[in-house]
């Protein structure tokens, strides 16, 4: 099926690996230019020249922390530069650490408030005057089902991680009319290496498998398929919604 995004240039956060390498990969094989980005330059060029083998469209690496408003600047202007334009923008992090409340200082919690919440809402400004001047854009945030139903020892990430979904609602509004849409995609348990070092730490969280209707956990490539439908050029009438791709681990409606 043509998802209508070739030649659409799409920059994809902390993208050398995980979730938001599968994002990458999905949206170059449908014809888009892709930005990839990470702190890793080596992992960030393997997985520039594994995407370049499988796609048509152009890719971009640039290494970028972007808890750094500098760098972040810089990704920008670099994708700019060589596009001209963003017209998808997936905002996508790291997982901060495990542990529960008395883990966390106030420092830390500046720390990934920064990584989860002020990196998105910082590359969104930067990204959308743009958007608003070309009457068409894709923002989709990539967040967690903890944001709907908290997961255990993960107290800093089932907090944070919630602001963005008012953010994406009040955004999608404040954006329709300029043919720009805003989602939230939320990742269940999904086999990447962030979920392994958690089962590393603490072997019972394999065991989540057994309260996953699905008795098993989702792959990246599920996960990226479904960020495809959401930014893709027909799904214009889809906005300021939150999708779990969890294999019906969430409870709730």
């Amino acid at each position: 099926m043509d998802l209508g995004i070739q030649h659409k240039t799409a920059l994809v956060l902390a993208s050398s690996k995980g979730l938001g390498k599968a994002v990458a990969m999905e949206l170059a094989k449908e014809g888009a230019n892709v930005i990839i980005c990470g702190t890793d330059a080596a992992a960030l060029a393997a997985t520039k020249a594994e995407i370049e083998a499988v796609a048509p469209g152009n890719v971009l690496s640039v290494v970028c922390d972007i808890t750094d408003e500098a760098q972040r600047k810089n990704l920008v202007a670099q994708s700019v530069g060589a596009f001209g334009s963003i017209d998808i923008l997936v905002t996508n992090t790291g997982g901060p650490a495990a542990g529960p409340f008395e883990q966390f200082d106030i420092a830390d919690w500046n720390n990934i408030f920064n990584l989860l919440f002020l990196s998105a809402v910082d590359i969104i400004q930067q990204v959308l005057p743009a958007m608003k001047a070309n009457r068409f854009g894709r923002i989709l945030t990539i967040t967690s089902v903890a944001v709907k139903q908290p997961a255990d020892n993960l107290i800093s990430s089932n907090a944070v991680r919630t602001s963005l979904l008012g953010l994406v609602k009040s955004l999608s509004n404040e954006v329709a009319s300029y043919g720009i849409t805003v989602n939230n995609l939320m990742p269940g348990y999904t086999s990447t290496n962030r979920l392994q070092g958690l089962i590393e730490k603490n072997p019972s969280v394999n065991n989540v498998k057994e309260t996953i209707p699905m008795k098993r956990f989702g792959t990246p490539e599920e996960f990226a398929a479904a960020a495809a439908f959401l930014v893709r050029d027909r799904a214009g009438y889809i906005t300021g919604q939150s999708l779990a791709v969890d294999g019906g681990w969430i409870k709730g409606h």
